[in-house]
């Protein structure tokens, strides 16, 4: 009997391969079937979430596009044959991934839309092996950006419409490399005006625009604190921005920073623009140091001369400074609380296969039931919509077959997915209706222009002052957006959970 040799496999730590970045189930779930003989049979899959972070009332769909420049380019190498060879793979599937390229649809929320429980986020509808090898990718995309984006809209103040001018400051804190370039990107769209992350503005452009001055090392080796300043002032004279907390804020900082500015006012008399910016504190009590430093800096003619705070801010940090102790600090850096999530750092989508396409063009449902209730998927080829009131805010999210169609004005009766509601069947009468899952991919190809970042920023701004109802975005205990089901999504849900389960949901 002859010996098979299986060229062994080097490991590369430079190797980078997005299509690899894929849970190893994934890949013997598709060489069985491969080897079954489905390999063209498509797939439905629905992305989505159980719950809001921090159990608020909203969260802020986004990464729509890495994704779609991730199918793009969707694709194996040699290398990766070699070692998926190593890991038992047949040759038939091997022989198929090589050539490989994904040509599946995808429809989507638009990147920054506002997003709710249980209503898709993602629908992919594609063959077997592009249906389940996108797994892992797809959700660690969807759900870092949406985590990141939809604090940072409330460290932002975005929510409560109090904006804040807010610097992302956490790659440092950022779990990884690529959590601090991702994450520095869904913070602008959640609100910031810039990040520390010098990659993220060399690979977003500009709208991330890279900001910062000097660390506390920079003042420390200097012989005093005032040659620090000077040094600095003379290196950028029109962007002056000091950090006073290095020995002492108030006996030292303060009066070495009127001393600087005092000195560019003797140098550049007729230059108004080469003056103190701001100056940042990163200790102490923040609040109070704010309104010792402003009241001083007013005293001594300044009042141009803006405050920074940083030091683990959040949401709750700044708006009870803000609310509680009248501290208004111009702008802030924050870092951990926000790169991370802190207060809820797992945004839980889930990715969940809901129809197969026979060869006839029909869709067969298919459904996790669980024995957990709610676990129990909706079933089927999904689409949803939102239904607006006459003031132009979401009254509630629909979510209906894809044949389904709703025009404005229309009556449509709907069931309420919360099994605690207390009339849960009712008409609405929406007075526009719109569908919020829109094509971006269809067979491998682009079919949307993608917004810009800035067109995203205001998307999201516009959307959390607009569009949607007040009680939703309030920090303390918000109301929960509507979610209903048409009759023929509940009907075939309940028919097929009986069935599967052998009980009623």
């Amino acid at each position: 009997m002859s010996e098979i040799k299986v060229e062994p496999y080097v490991p590369d730590e430079d190797y980078d391969n997005p299509a690899m970045v894929t849970d190893f189930y994934e890949f013997t779930m598709a060489n069985s079937l491969f080897l079954h003989g489905y390999k063209d049979v498509v797939m439905v899959f629905d992305m989505f979430f159980r719950e809001n972070p921090d159990n608020l009332g909203y969260a802020i769909s986004c990464g729509q596009h890495k994704l779609v420049r991730f199918l793009q380019n969707y694709h194996f190498t040699e290398r990766d044959i070699i070692w998926l060879r190593t890991k038992g793979m047949s040759e038939e599937f091997l022989a198929y991934l090589k050539d490989y390229r994904w040509k599946g649809d995808v429809y989507m929320l638009r990147e920054g839309t506002v997003c709710y429980p249980q209503v898709p986020m993602v629908r992919i509808e594609c063959d077997m092996v592009g249906a389940i090898l996108i797994e892992t990718y797809l959700l660690q995309t969807m759900n870092f950006h949406s985590l990141i984006a939809t604090k940072a809209t409330r460290i932002t103040g975005l929510n409560t419409h109090t904006p804040r001018n807010v610097m992302e400051f956490g790659t440092r804190r950022a779990q990884g490399a690529s959590a601090g370039n991702d994450g520095a990107y869904a913070a602008v769209l959640g609100g910031c005006i810039g990040t520390a992350n010098c990659l993220a503005e060399m690979k977003f452009g500009p709208d991330v625009k890279a900001v910062g001055t000097i660390a506390h090392s920079f003042i420390e080796f200097f012989p005093s604190e005032y040659e620090a300043f000077e040094a600095y002032a003379n290196t950028y004279p029109e962007n002056v921005s000091l950090l006073l907390d290095t020995y002492s804020i108030f006996e030292s900082g303060l009066p070495n920073l009127i001393k600087l500015d005092d000195y560019l006012i003797a140098k550049y008399p007729n230059d108004p623009n080469r003056r103190v910016k701001s100056a940042r504190i990163d200790s102490g009590d923040l609040a109070r140091g704010y309104k010792k430093l402003r009241k001083a800096l007013d005293k001594a003619g300044k009042p141009y001369i803006k405050l920074v705070a940083s030091n683990s801010l959040d949401e709750k940090k700044m708006s009870n400074m803000e609310l509680y102790e009248d501290a208004h600090f111009d702008s802030y850096g924050v870092g951990e609380k926000l790169i991370t999530s802190a207060t809820d750092p797992v945004f839980g989508g889930v990715y969940k296969l809901v129809a197969v396409k026979e060869k006839d063009g029909s869709y067969t449902p298919k459904m996790k039931c669980s024995d957990s209730v709610s676990k129990a998927i909706i079933p089927g080829k999904l689409m949803a919509w939102r239904a607006f009131d006459e003031e132009g805010k979401g009254q509630c999210d629909i979510i209906a077959l894809d044949d389904e169609v709703f025009e404005d004005g229309q009556e449509i009766e709907v069931i309420n997915l919360d099994p605690d509601a207390f009339d849960p069947v009712k008409r609405i009468r929406p007075t526009h209706i719109e569908r919020i899952l829109v094509p971006h991919i269809i067979k491998g190809e682009l079919v949307i222009d993608l917004p810009t970042i800035q067109q995203k920023k205001d998307y999201i701004r516009e959307q959390l002052t607009n569009r949607v109802w007040e009680s939703e975005l309030r920090p303390e205990m918000p109301h929960q957006h509507y979610v209903d089901l048409t009759p023929k999504v509940a009907r075939l849900r309940e028919e097929m959970y009986e069935k599967l389960h052998g009980g009623k949901i």
